[in-house]
């Protein structure tokens, strides 16, 4: 519980600091949705897509670590995970990347 609002307190002082302009080919957010879509298709084959709502999407800028991984861009947002061609309610997300 202690790391679960550990991480939840970093995320909150990530988002006063400034936020950057973002689109789909943004490197960041590529990122982020290959290795989501990676992750998610290991618990569930039937997931086809990971699409990411870039109206929602914010990305920061950040020089921090979690546990003794170093964190240099965070992604906050809501996507769309697809099965089988359709697509459910929106998902709220957070990417950290090195």
């Amino acid at each position: 519980m202690f790391h679960n609002m550990l991480v939840s307190s970093f995320i909150l002082g990530l988002l006063t600091g400034s936020c950057l302009a973002q689109t789909a080919d943004d490197p960041a957010i590529t990122a982020c949705k290959s290795t989501g879509l990676l992750a998610l298709q290991e618990k569930s084959k039937d997931i086809s897509d990971l699409v990411i709502d870039m109206e929602s999407v914010a990305l920061s800028k950040a020089d921090t670590t979690v546990g003794d991984v170093p964190v240099k861009t965070v992604v906050l947002g809501e996507a769309y995970i697809a099965r089988n061609g359709k697509t459910g309610a929106p998902d709220r997300f957070v990417c950290l990347l090195e």
